[in-house]
């Protein structure tokens, strides 16, 4: 793991976990604060699943899940070229994966609190931890679509 990969995963970490703690002293459990109505709520929820409360109450399965997540991204990732948007997608990756296991180390569930309704969808709430993990997958897919998952063999000619 390079620095700007460690870098970022800490920033996303703490980003997490501080966006987390403000919630939690400033919302109730289960109280909403509407921000822009009909669109975009801060709602204090725990989620016991994973995405889309998937497994719910099934915390054990999710953290070994997670950390066999991690040590696979992890292992992925010295198959990538070293550049700084895959550095970027790791680090956003690994720090929403870890922003989420702290949670569930901690707690057993995961705080979530960002609440969209889009064209009538009440979009499940999330948190930080999940926008890092989704913007670095898609710039993991991208970086895989242009070819930047392998890292180039130099061919020695004999």
């Amino acid at each position: 793991m390079n620095k700007k990969t460690l870098v970022l995963t800490l920033v996303v970490v703490f980003m997490d976990q501080i966006s987390k703690m403000l919630i939690e002293s400033f919302i109730a459990l289960n109280d909403m604060i509407a921000i822009i109505p009909n669109f975009f709520n801060l709602h204090h929820i725990r989620n016991y699943g994973a995405a889309w409360s998937l497994f719910e109450s099934k915390t054990i399965f999710i953290i070994i899940m997670s950390v066999i997540g991690l040590i696979v991204l992890i292992r992925f990732m010295f198959t990538f070229k070293d550049n700084t948007r895959n550095s970027i997608a790791f680090g956003l990756v690994f720090g929403g994966f870890i922003g989420n296991l702290v949670d569930r180390g901690i707690f057993g569930y995961v705080r979530d609190f960002l609440e969209f309704h889009i064209f009538g969808y009440d979009y499940p709430i999330f948190n930080v931890a999940d926008i890092c993990i989704v913007l670095g997958v898609g710039l993991l897919i991208y970086a895989i679509l242009k070819g930047e998952d392998q890292i180039e063999t130099k061919k020695h000619s004999e």
